[in-house]
């Protein structure tokens, strides 16, 4: 006759394992990564800001370029990438964020079809709109899918809305930094 180390009615747990089996053994930090997989984020912020600044050393600029000149957007962009990859990484090292102390819930996740129909209809619409529209209605219309495909049901004000914005952004274009949008059909041309 054999002696069994096992706990009657429980398999598989010996006298050494805390009670509840090994899978109920304190939950610690596993390792010094475990609540920083966030820290993916600020890498690829990083990267692309590198990208960033490669392009900006290696673009060649003719002399006598205006300011802000082809080099001043991306530079800002570049700062900006990698001034938010360090706040991140020190939000990431400061607190760690673990799961089970984010929410006691769960959460069922799903797609909202719905959205990704509209916004990429809308999306395709606009691309092959944009050159007889112009500018002003084809973004226009991108603005009005996208706010329908996420809910929106005031057609009137989305509309309004996004004439409001895609002429503001023709503006700034065009008068702002000298570069021309298509004016399509409202600026006479097909």
């Amino acid at each position: 006759m054999s002696t069994s180390t096992t706990t009657p009615g429980i398999a598989g747990h010996g006298q050494g394992d805390p009670p509840g089996g090994p899978a109920a053994a304190p939950a610690g930090r596993k390792s010094w990564w475990d609540g920083r997989s966030g820290l993916v984020v600020p890498l690829l912020l990083t990267a692309f800001s590198t990208y960033l600044l490669l392009g900006i050393l290696t673009m060649e600029v003719p002399e006598g370029t205006d300011f802000p000149g082809p080099k001043f957007f991306p530079g800002i962009l570049m700062v900006a990438g990698y001034a938010l990859a360090v706040l991140l990484v020190l939000h990431y090292l400061r607190s760690p964020e673990h799961p089970e102390e984010l929410s006691e819930r769960t959460y069922r996740t799903h797609s909202d079809w719905s959205a990704v129909i509209w916004s990429v209809a809308g999306f395709l619409v606009f691309a092959l709109t944009i050159e007889v529209l112009g500018w002003i209605l084809a973004a226009a219309l991108l603005f009005w899918a996208v706010a329908r495909g996420f809910g929106s049901r005031r057609a009137l004000f989305d509309i309004s809305l996004a004439l409001v914005l895609s002429s503001a952004i023709y503006l700034a274009f065009s008068a702002g930094l000298g570069l021309n949008l298509p004016s399509g059909i409202l600026g006479g041309g097909f």
